[in-house]
């Protein structure tokens, strides 16, 4: 029944763990009262984008390939600072996290593609 390198508790767990994340995104479904997150939870959560923007773009922004960057030609060190910019100009307004995206590209790949960077 099973295909090769595919055993029963493969299947538990991929069975368990489709169970465990049917359960906690329906749980706000099934209960019949209204449920808010504490304002302290609230708050946190707006933090999250551009925490996990942080997480991703900071590993890329000052390794390549294991090493730090030796050179100030690299076109991810000015893409990543029009972007940074660009996001305490206009931080507390509507977008800020997608203009710092679009505004790190713009700077970004006319560098990279055009120069060579």
């Amino acid at each position: 029944m099973s295909s090769p390198g595919t055993d029963w508790w493969t299947l538990g767990v991929i069975a368990g763990l489709a169970v465990v994340t049917v359960v906690t995104r329906s749980f706000f479904f099934i209960s019949s009262r209204p449920w808010h997150l504490p304002h302290w939870a609230q708050r946190g959560l707006q933090y999250a984008p551009i925490a996990a923007l942080a997480a991703v773009i900071a590993p890329e922004l000052v390794m390549t390939q294991g090493q730090l960057i030796a050179s100030w030609q690299d076109a991810r060190i000015y893409g990543a600072a029009a972007g940074a910019a660009f996001y305490f100009w206009r931080r507390g307004a509507g977008q800020a996290v997608l203009g710092t995206i679009v505004v790190g590209m713009a700077v970004y790949l006319p560098l990279r593609l055009g120069l060579g960077w």
